[in-house]
């Protein structure tokens, strides 16, 4: 048995305890390591080895976490790792191949390191997707796509399409540079899938989301001050800098900590829902095309017209599909709201609403067909004695007992309903009198718990209402009751004209 110990008055584990533990003191060195980054003199070898040593331990917390806590995906925890290590040495390279090597060049092997980070990123955050939705989530999926689409029409009017038509650069120059913003592209992708979908938002998720979008920001940084030709100065690289050793150090917290075991925990299917944040956010997404049409016109020059159009389309069909979706879903929920609102919760039988519509549809249709109908009021004796002495919950036992039995019992063209409490209401299509008692006989031998019912019978008369009908069975049911239960008594032709007369006063008139 492993050891506990007793805090605030619960029972935890140690190793609870001390994974905690070891987790809050990573935070803490953490935090104080990436503030100490920005007392490092600049561009040299001190600041450099400072922030390899703060990779590295943010890199190693995520492989501790995992051989740890055995995360249900423990791929892509270790794809993580792989791709954070591999931007780490990225820093690393670039310092070496410019200071020790006293190169120029670019792009450099520097580069290839620098974009291993977004394999494992995307292909970790795959694999988290993968098994955190059980089916198809295509809600989540259109909503991924349109955040995509729209970002994607940004990036590629701004950044992709100048550096791809740029002849003063090289072929490889070109193809690296745009490896960049595409690899962003997937990032962003996986990252809004992985938002909007299903799943645990646990605090390792949350970590783990915080981080990729602080990746995504530095990145979005760096390519707005290049697009607008603005050197930073030495405060805000060192700053931008620190923007990525948070992300580090980051996505470590959010491997250490126990939570990362449930990220990857399979959930049920997404409703299709959209919050306020979500609706806006898919708004701005679809105006990012008008957006950049009327930033181009306004400058004179429609430099992206066809990439604009291909956007435009791409978005608005995207939000006919998510509308789509939600009507579906609408429709899909209505049914169900109005199957909810004629079947009984506990037993699964038609419910009195149900009842009210097809009685008088089973009346038209004997009226039609010029055959036999009748119907019965039963009613369990005794069951509020018996929920007093044995509980409420063998009370809804009987009944859901009583129902199965009774059912297997019905012929195929008799319907059950459950009319209120335990009361219940049997249709019997073609039925005389004489049959439907012999069908009810089979019923009371089958009664559960050795409990017995009263029953009253009526058989249409081929004029009265529905209401005259089931008044006629109630008085017999009544009837049954007074004579000392545990029987059935079918009410005679002369209980209608009583019914009518009487209002809803039950009469004494039955014959057996």
């Amino acid at each position: 048995m492993r050891n506990q110990f007793l805090s605030n008055g619960r029972v935890v584990p140690i190793e609870v305890h001390m994974s905690s533990r070891a987790w809050k003191a990573y935070v803490g060195v953490a935090v104080a390591a990436v503030a100490g980054y920005f007392l490092m003199p600049n561009d040299s070898w001190p600041q450099t080895i400072y922030a390899e040593l703060v990779g590295l331990f943010a890199t190693g917390a995520i492989v501790v976490g995992v051989v740890e806590h055995r995360p249900a995906v423990k791929a892509a925890w270790l794809l993580f790792a792989a791709g954070q290590l591999l931007n780490v040495l990225g820093t690393l390279a670039e310092a070496v191949i410019g200071r020790v090597l006293q190169l120029e060049t670019w792009p450099s092997v520097a580069d290839v390191l620098w974009l291993g980070l977004y394999p494992g990123l995307v292909v970790g955050m795959y694999l988290l997707i993968r098994r955190r939705t059980q089916g198809h989530d295509w809600g989540s999926l259109v909503d991924a796509t349109t955040i995509t689409t729209g970002l994607g029409l940004l990036s590629w009017v701004f950044l992709i399409r100048p550096v791809a038509d740029d002849s003063s650069m090289s072929l490889v120059a070109r193809i690296v540079s745009i490896a960049y913003p595409v690899g962003d592209i997937l990032v962003l992708a996986m990252v809004t899938r992985l938002l909007v979908g299903a799943g645990s938002r646990t605090l390792a998720f949350r970590l783990l989301a915080a981080a990729l979008l602080l990746y995504l920001a530095g990145d979005a940084t760096w390519a707005v001050l290049n697009y607008v030709g603005v050197e930073p100065g030495p405060t805000a690289v060192k700053l931008l800098q620190m923007n990525f050793l948070t992300a580090y150090v980051l996505v470590g917290a959010a491997g250490l900590h126990r939570s990362a075991r449930e990220v990857g925990e399979p959930t049920s299917q997404r409703t299709l829902h959209l919050s306020p944040a979500l609706l806006v956010l898919l708004t701005a997404a679809s105006l990012i095309a008008p957006a950049i049409l009327a930033y181009q016109v306004w400058h004179h020059q429609v430099t992206d017209g066809i990439a604009i159009v291909v956007g435009s389309v791409a978005l608005f069909l995207l939000v006919v599909t998510r509308m789509a979706q939600l009507l579906r879903q609408i429709e899909r929920q209505s049914g169900q709201l109005s199957e909810l609102t004629r079947v009984d919760e506990l037993t699964g039988l038609p419910n009195r609403r149900a009842w009210s519509t097809e009685l008088p549809a089973a009346i038209e249709r004997a009226r039609r067909d010029r055959v036999e109908l009748s119907i019965a009021m039963l009613d369990l004796d005794h069951f509020k004695r018996f929920n007093d002495e044995y509980g409420h919950q063998a009370g809804d036992r009987l009944l859901k007992g009583a129902t199965a039995a009774w059912s297997a019992q019905l012929r195929a063209v008799d319907q059950l309903a459950r009319y209120g409490g335990e009361e219940f209401i049997v249709l019997l299509p073609g039925a005389t009198a004489e049959l439907a008692t012999g069908v009810l006989e089979r019923l009371r031998a089958s009664t559960p718990a050795g409990q017995t019912f009263s029953a009253g019978v009526a058989t249409w008369d081929g004029s009265e209402t529905s209401e005259d009908l089931i008044a006629r069975a109630d008085q017999a049911l009544y009837q049954a009751k007074a004579a000392g239960r545990d029987r059935i008594l079918v009410a005679s032709m002369a209980a209608r004209t009583a019914t009518q007369l009487g209002g809803t006063h039950r009469t004494a008139e039955a014959e057996t």
